[in-house]
């Protein structure tokens, strides 16, 4: 299937855990459109199985289903795309294994990044993380300025990094940002559900209804 991310804004991104495949269909229906398997602990037997538990999954719910660094693993399981760093495999690479289709997403940390990105194959981008995160252990926060920047000079959904929550959302929507990656204020959820309709309702009530790419 072939998604466009332009009406998406938000992306969960998960690692491995035991109630993997429920939680990510709680996120799912309280309001999460993209999901991503990112995960730094566990070796590839177990990344692909979880991989391939998902791509059954969030076809069923109707999301994409995006793989962290390893496009190999997203061809072998048949996932919607791959998602690399600056420092991964190259966006190029990327297309060559997984097509012209597939979603390739591509992270970005400073304005000489968004640069070459902007004339990358890319299906989409991320920026940030706008707050220093131990979910990127060592890199300081870009600030929301530069989350403003790739959103207003992107053509794809520039997906915005690092500290989204409800507090914060009003204040990025505010500088142009209108998709959201989340990780810990789901991951660390009580109730990811609830969590999932509060974090979609407050981009729901930030971001124009005529969002811009």
């Amino acid at each position: 299937m072939t998604w466009s991310l332009r009406d998406r804004s938000l992306y969960l991104c998960t690692p491995i855990r035991a109630d993997l495949e429920g939680f990510v269909a709680e996120c799912v229906e309280g309001g999460v459109d993209v999901v991503q398997l990112r995960d730094k602990g566990h070796d590839d037997s177990a990344i692909l199985e979880a991989a391939a538990l998902l791509v059954s999954r969030c076809a069923d719910l109707g999301v994409p289903f995006i793989v962290n660094d390893r496009p190999d693993i997203a061809l072998e399981v048949g996932a919607d795309g791959v998602h690399v760093g600056q420092d991964d495999m190259s966006v190029a690479h990327c297309r060559s294994v997984l097509g012209d289709e597939a979603i390739v997403g591509l992270s970005t940390h400073s304005p000489d990044q968004l640069g070459a990105a902007l004339v990358a194959p890319v299906s989409y981008l991320s920026a940030g993380p706008v707050e220093a995160t131990p979910t990127k252990p060592g890199r300081e926060g870009t600030g929301a300025d530069y989350a403003a920047l790739a959103s207003r000079r992107s053509l794809v959904p520039v997906f915005v990094t690092g500290g989204v929550t409800t507090a914060t959302i009003p204040g990025l929507a505010a500088v142009g940002v209108r998709h959201f990656v989340v990780v810990r204020a789901l991951t660390e959820a009580g109730d990811p559900r609830r969590a999932a309709q509060a974090l979609a309702l407050a981009i729901s009530d930030s971001v124009p209804a005529a969002s811009s790419p």
